[in-house]
């Protein structure tokens, strides 16, 4: 596991932005996070994490007749509307699209600077049934750092493989920053397990940004929080539109990982266990 950062980095103020976008509607879902982050830049925020999807919206059935419509370039006029928000308020933004690769179009998260620029990108890796119909999956994973934090990113479905933050962990992170389209219903059930999970079991934080209100035939959850290192709410945007803003401590992160000795105390992998036949009835 890498080393932690010493204990003399200023707190890191975070925001979950909790947004409902049109589907489709580029130019106005990036018009909508520009308000998000000077909004968030007045509170004294430094990273803004937006939904899954969020310059396009998340639409099974725009995606399905239409997946184009739904494209972010990196040069193109939506992300520069962000991207120049981003410079006049000094903040980083996670956003969210359909972006093209080589073997196909992926659900994106970038990654922009408080210059501007794109700084990094990740492809969300666990796709489900629904997705692997218009997607194909990234192979890597992505650890940024804002102002001396090392942030590590995820997207929705990612969560639900422990394996997936708990690497990002091992390499550093001290957050994982989740960009999400979480439903109400079943998925809201999980929603609720496995973000304060993800934080406790390793000792970081956690921003989990979901969408408010619908698009299509889905109706959207909120619950947009920060997590303590302990798995504890710090803020939660409720169920409509609005951000959930708490500070990154490094004193609390210490204290958490100094009770909480999960990373340092793991056990090596075992090798896969045979099968014991045990005499029944």
């Amino acid at each position: 596991m890498t080393t932690a950062h010493p204990v003399d980095r200023a707190p890191l103020r975070v925001a979950a932005a909790q947004v409902t976008a049109v589907p489709g509607d580029l130019a106005g879902n990036a018009r909508m996070a520009a308000e998000c982050i000077a909004e968030a830049a007045a509170r004294g925020v430094h990273l803004v994490v937006f939904p899954e999807l969020s310059l396009c919206g998340y639409d099974v059935g725009l995606l399905r007749d239409d997946i184009a419509r739904c494209a972010v370039e990196p040069d193109g006029e939506p992300l520069e509307v962000v991207a120049e928000a981003c410079r006049t308020h000094r903040v980083v933004a996670v956003v969210g699209g359909c972006l093209r690769r080589a073997g196909g179009w992926v659900i994106g998260a970038l990654v922009l600077g408080a210059d501007g620029g794109l700084a990094a990108g990740y492809d969300k890796r666990h796709l489900d049934r629904d997705e692997r119909e218009f997607f194909v999956p990234g192979h890597a994973d992505t650890l940024v750092e804002v102002r001396g934090w090392r942030l590590g990113l995820g997207i929705c479905y990612d969560s639900s493989f422990p394996e997936h933050a708990r690497a990002l962990a091992l390499a550093g992170a001290d957050a994982y920053l989740c960009p999400s389209a979480f439903q109400t219903g079943d998925s809201d059930h999980r929603r609720g397990v496995y973000f304060p999970a993800r934080a406790l079991e390793n000792t970081c934080y956690v921003v989990f940004a979901n969408f408010a209100g619908s698009h299509g035939s889905w109706e959207f959850a909120g619950r947009s929080a920060v997590y303590a290192p302990d798995g504890r709410v710090l803020a939660d945007a409720g169920r409509g539109p609005g951000l959930a803003v708490a500070d990154l401590d490094d004193a609390v992160l210490r204290r958490h990982r100094d009770a909480l000795r999960m990373l340092a105390d793991r056990a090596a992998p075992a090798p896969p266990p045979a099968a014991v036949p045990v005499r029944a009835g």
